[in-house]
């Protein structure tokens, strides 16, 4: 890949321009016990980043298309929605690293497992939702991460090949999902993993989208010209 052809970002947003992730594992936990499966945080939190029909499959077995995982995964959605958005905040440097992309040209397209009125929610608390292009959520994949369909989906919207485009994402599961779609990916640790080894597929790493923007010369963004 050359990455002077670097013509677009896909980011994912949770754990990455919002320090979410805890608060997902918070949710799912809630919703979980309410319905009599009571599973500690320590089971939940490892797997936030996967969709949640996936993080069904593991914990309960359930196939991703049941009624039931519909159901759980709605009513997690209210749930993070009311109790727990309005407490988060933007991962360091989220915002100003967006405006260094963008002033490079650089088109910003989301590629999350989040469901689409979720990734509005989130960028807005995040500060973001003004930076952003276009956006791949759920409904535009027919399968969750890991798997490659949300970033499959997030090139077309960019408009460009995967050569082209780099991957923000902060769970190994951003990773394995960009590439498996031809897409190399920068990985964060701030999203909660900190054992670097998660991370080895990953073209760079660093902790947080601050640490990315004061190292940016030394990045695979450089040569796109961030």
């Amino acid at each position: 890949m050359h990455a002077t052809a670097i013509r677009a970002v896909l980011v994912d947003i949770d754990g990455t321009l919002i320090d979410s992730n805890d608060a997902h594992a918070r949710a799912w936990m809630s919703v979980l016990n309410r319905h009599g499966h009571g599973f500690p945080y320590g089971d939940i939190r490892p797997l936030i980043g996967m969709g949640g029909d996936k993080l069904l499959e593991e914990l309960l077995g359930l196939a991703a298309d049941s009624p039931e995982t519909r159901a759980l995964g709605d009513e997690r959605g209210r749930v993070f929605l009311e109790t727990e958005l309005h407490r988060l905040a933007p991962t360091r440097g989220a915002r100003a690293l967006l405006e260094r992309l963008r002033a490079a040209g650089l088109k910003i397209v989301v590629a999350t497992a989040a469901q689409a009125a979720e990734t509005a929610a989130l960028l807005r608390q995040a500060g973001v939702d003004d930076l952003i292009d276009r956006a791949a959520s759920s409904a535009d994949a027919e399968r969750s991460k890991p798997d490659p369909d949300i970033v499959r989906s997030a090139l077309r919207k960019a408009g460009v090949r995967p050569s082209e485009a780099l991957m923000l994402g902060d769970t190994p599961y951003d990773v394995d999902a960009a590439a498996q779609a031809g897409v190399a990916t920068i990985a964060l640790r701030c999203g909660g993993w900190w054992n670097d080894d998660v991370f080895a597929e990953a073209a760079a790493l660093y902790d947080d989208p601050a640490d990315l923007l004061a190292s940016l010369d030394g990045s695979p963004l450089n040569a796109a010209g961030a």
